[in-house]
């Protein structure tokens, strides 16, 4: 937890961080509970705190953040824009200072960071070095790297250096200088390009914990099995087809994570590790593994998914806490007489479960399947070398996910990496998706991102157990999502002339005379058809009609050559034997909508007894109406905006079990009778809220009112709002906790939960637009939350914890955030009923579920306090705790539970970094430090 108070003086700012914080972002977990109280260090360090005056420019010209300081011997610049101007210029001003310093953090995706790295070996007293990169993103949430790819040769002068981090940057080698550390004890160097270690790695005699996942390694030195201290090793995601004999040696190794890599096999060495308590081993080609591992006396996880395990010794079978699953037990090796049998013999792999993000393909190929049932097949020789793929699945953002007109989101976002890969041989993909409502004039479309821009690929629909599947063909890997559009009739227009007929309504088509081009052009057609019933509602007069909207695009920006004749229906119910011809107007749209010119006298327009003919030399929207009105340009634009519109409903239920848990949705009005009818048994609450119309992408919030709040901080709780974007055939559906700052005790809390416009779409009309913004037009449901009077479970007995009473907790480590005592007691008030498998899945024996279960017999709130609390006693020093309880929640099928606690990890690693900020944002602030603090 960070604390930042202002003082009087408006350019300066002190920086509080508790001791205990420091010692988890620094120091191994062993050594944590040394630790000295948070509070009596807080105040030490306020006494020691130097305070700097104004800052002056930055590295970037913009003025820099005011403010940094020493907390005593830790100065941590990584959250600050231009961290390493700040060091340079403290190094300078104050050195006598600096020099003494023995925690320090920058990043390195600073600029200045070369300049800076020459520095740091004057820092003779440093025990703690952070140089990681990943504190900038892309616009699509992705980290991006730092720049070192080195360090200085002196670095190994820092003999007090006991942990050292350089995740996130371009080192292909390992820097000599660090074998030099004689201290160091906890060495991370994830996510770079390492493709080896050096001969003399076990020079590192003190080393404890080592991960170097993310990297390219393809071998071990055999001097890795002289790091005789070592208790974590963390090697996967790499490259590795074979493990030294010497790995066997490491005695006190207790967690060995060798997932994602390409090996065939294990040593038997493996066995002689008599403090292994886990050896994970999935996604990779293992045939074959040691029977020994089954004797290992403290091993209680084996994780041996997606492999190529055929059989498997009985002892490792027979072990509860092994894990085969997406391995071909039993089955036996696949003939290869007939391409259709190779075909069926790829290597299989599932990453259904979520932990696995990233998966290897190889020359031979392989089948994938992914959350949410995404399909791959690599054909063989699709790679040419071994290669890996990792991909995310995203909630899909309007910032860079543009719908076009008449487009509708059928899937989530799936972004596979790395992007512009280029395959030997097409990859075929099958994304799941939401069938749409209206299937004669639409087309379901596989669309891709090349970072620039949106484009379709050629796709078909097929049916697979029960799921309506997207199939194409790629060449490459960026970003995909399935949509409808409008179907999409094209042809290529030779200088000899054709005719392009219109496959939804073939009385539609284009005639191409000969010499209307010099080079061929590609024209596309699309064709929306506008229904006389919705016709009549919306012009409230039976006496309009229309006919199909015609969409005409080409790829040239030359007129054609010779005029294009258009043919295009009467309205509906309008013949040649009934036409007045004074009644009829030709429309020309713009290609945003926004705009509708009534062009009838500019043409001249023949007539037969069913169609309508024109010419035109450019193309455009064209649509054909049939009405009494002399102003008709006001009214198509009305019928336009109107058939972009989606009529919903909006619902909020409470779950029968828990009231606080309540369920809000935006439903099409169709449906609302189908999502109640599956809600009622486990949801009650009001009627839906009255209809309301809504675009496609449009944003909108809920807010909870009148003494009824959201229970935690989210990222998309803003300003006391939840954010939403509506896509009618996605779910737009969103759970959550709510708690109320009244006493329960003695009555119940009556609310209510609002919903708001928000944003509209990019495309949407100039004007429609505006109807959507000022404090009427906001609003646009309103519906009953009530939260029920409390009941005393603890037989009145004060405290949160009912009478537990634990020391206080701060699980997980830096890499994955922390969560802490008052985290878990919000969790304990979700579990319910479901205490029991959840504790099984977080690995407590039977035994213990049995006893606590037992002991607390007449009291559910103590049964499940007493699990997870008994978990994270146990797990306390365990970096990678947090993220067990994440699987355990969604193995137990509680992914509400799992979210909110990625939800509380990631808010948490964020909060340090916007705190900074928003100090500067004070009235007491001067300009230059809010000028920066909005950057």
């Amino acid at each position: 937890m960070v604390h930042l108070c202002s003082l009087s003086a408006p350019s300066f700012l002190f920086l509080l961080v508790p001791a205990a914080s420091w010692c988890r972002w620094f120091l191994p977990a062993r050594q944590v509970r040394a630790c000295p109280d948070p509070m009596e260090e807080m105040q030490k360090m306020a006494e020691r705190l130097s305070l700097w005056g104004k800052c002056g420019e930055g590295t970037s010209g913009a003025p820099a953040l005011a403010g940094p300081c020493l907390a005593g011997n830790r100065l941590s610049l990584d959250v600050y824009p231009d961290g390493c101007w700040h060091f340079l210029r403290l190094l300078k001003q104050q050195r006598e200072e600096v020099v003494q310093v023995e925690f320090l953090r920058l990043s390195s995706n600073d600029c200045l960071i070369d300049t800076t790295l020459d520095s740091l070996p004057h820092l003779e007293h440093l025990k703690s070095l952070v140089l990681k990169g990943g504190h900038v993103r892309d616009k699509f949430g992705s980290c991006q790297r730092g720049s070192l790819t080195s360090l200085p040769q002196d670095f190994g002068n820092l003999k007090c250096l006991t942990h050292l981090d350089l995740s996130f940057n371009r080192l292909s080698t390992l820097p000599s200088c660090i074998v030099h550390l004689p201290s160091l004890r906890v060495l991370l160097v994830s996510h770079n390009s390492l493709v080896a270690l050096p001969e003399d790695f076990g020079c590192l005699s003190k080393l404890t914990f080592f991960s170097a996942m993310k990297n390219q390694l393809t071998d071990l030195p055999q001097s890795i099995g002289e790091l005789s201290m070592l208790h974590s090793l963390d090697l996967s995601e790499n490259f590795l087809e074979l493990l030294p004999e010497e790995i066997g040696n490491l005695q006190n190794c207790e967690e060995l994570v060798l997932s994602g890599n390409c090996l065939s096999s294990i040593p038997d060495s493996l066995g002689n590790l008599k403090s292994l308590r886990e050896l994970h081993l999935h996604t990779n080609f293992l045939v074959t593994v040691p029977a020994s591992l089954a004797s290992l006396p403290n091993l209680s996880r084996l994780d041996l998914q997606n492999n190529c395990l055929r059989a498997v010794p009985a002892e490792i079978q027979a072990l509860p806490f092994v894990d085969l699953h997406g391995n071909p037990l039993g089955e036996t090796e696949p003939s290869l007489q007939a391409d259709e049998s190779s075909a069926r013999g790829l290597r299989r792999l599932s990453c259904r479960s979520g932990k696995n993000r990233s998966f290897l393909v190889t020359s031979e190929g392989c089948e994938v399947v992914l959350p949410y049932g995404i399909h791959f097949c690599f054909p063989p020789g699709a790679a040419s070398d071994t290669l890996r793929i990792s991909f995310r699945i995203l909630e899909p953002d309007p910032q860079w996910v543009k719908l076009r007109h008449h487009d509708v989101l059928l899937s989530r976002v799936l972004e596979l990496r790395p992007h512009g890969i280029k395959f030997q041989q097409e990859v075929q993909i099958w994304i799941p998706f939401v069938p749409p409502q209206i299937l004669h004039q639409n087309e379901v479309v596989v669309r891709t991102f090349s970072g620039q821009s949106w484009s379709d690929l050629r796709t078909r629909v097929e049916q697979k157990r029960g799921s309506m599947m997207a199939h194409c063909s790629v060449l490459h890997f960026s970003w995909f999502l399935v949509v409808s559009r409008l179907v999409q009739d094209e042809c290529k227009v030779p200088a000899e002339g054709t005719l392009l007929f219109s496959s939804v309504d073939p009385n539609i088509k284009v005639i191409f005379p000969p010499g209307v081009t010099k080079e061929p052009r590609s024209v596309k057609m699309q064709v929306l058809q506008v229904p006389a019933k919705e016709m009549d509602e919306i012009t409230a007069s039976a006496g309009c009609r229309a006919s199909p909207l015609l969409c005409l695009s080409q790829d040239s920006l030359v007129d054609f050559l010779n005029p294009v004749t258009i043919q295009l229906p009467l309205p509906h119910g309008v013949t040649g034997l009934n036409l007045d011809q004074l009644r009829l107007r030709l429309l020309h749209g713009d290609p945003e909508g926004q705009t509708w010119d009534d062009i009838t006298s500019k043409v001249v327009l023949k007539f037969t007894h069913i169609y309508v003919m024109f010419e035109v030399t450019h193309f455009s929207w064209y649509w054909l109406w049939y009405t009494t009105k002399t102003y008709i340009e006001g009214i198509a634009k009305k019928v336009y905006e109107r058939l972009r519109l989606y009529q919903v409903n909006f619902i909020a239920l409470q779950r029968k079990k828990d009231p606080e848990q309540v369920l809000l949705q935006c439903v099409p009005k169709h449906k609302v009778d189908t999502v109640l009818q599956r809600l009622q048994n486990r949801y009650q609450g009001p009627e839906p809220s009255d209809m309301v119309e809504m675009f496609e992408g449009e944003q909108f919030f809920a807010a909870f009112e009148r003494g009824i709040s959201i229970d935690m901080d989210r990222p998309d709780y803003v300003d006391g709002r939840l954010s939403f974007i509506f896509y009618s055939h996605l779910k737009n559906m969103k759970e959550v906790y709510v708690t109320s700052p009244v006493d329960r005790k003695g009555q119940a809390v009556k609310g209510q939960v609002s919903f708001y416009r928000g944003a509209v779409p990019q495309n949407i009309p100039e004007d429609a637009s505006r109807r959507r913004k000022g404090a009427d037009s906001l609003w646009l449901a309103t519906l009953p939350i009530k939260l029920p009077q409390l009941k005393s479970r603890c037989n009145e007995n004060p405290g949160p914890l009912c009478g537990f009473s634990f020391p206080p907790l701060n699980l997980g480590n830096a890499e994955t955030g922390y969560l802490t005592q008052a985290n878990l007691l919000s969790i304990a008030r979700r579990v319910g009923s479901d205490w029991q498998t959840i504790g099984l899945n977080l690995g407590l024996t039977f035994q213990q579920i049995e006893r606590i279960g037992h002991n607390n017999r007449d009291d559910l709130d103590k049964q499940i306090l007493g699990m997870l609390f008994s978990w994270a006693q146990q797990n306390s020093e365990d970096p990678d705790c947090v993220s067990k309880l994440i699987a355990a929640m969604k193995e137990s099928g509680r992914q509400d539970i799992a979210d909110e606690v990625e939800t509380i990890i990631d808010l948490g690693r964020q909060k340090y970094s916007e705190s900074i900020r928003r100090v500067g944002l004070e009235p007491e602030s001067s300009r230059e430090d809010s000028a920066i603090a909005t950057m």
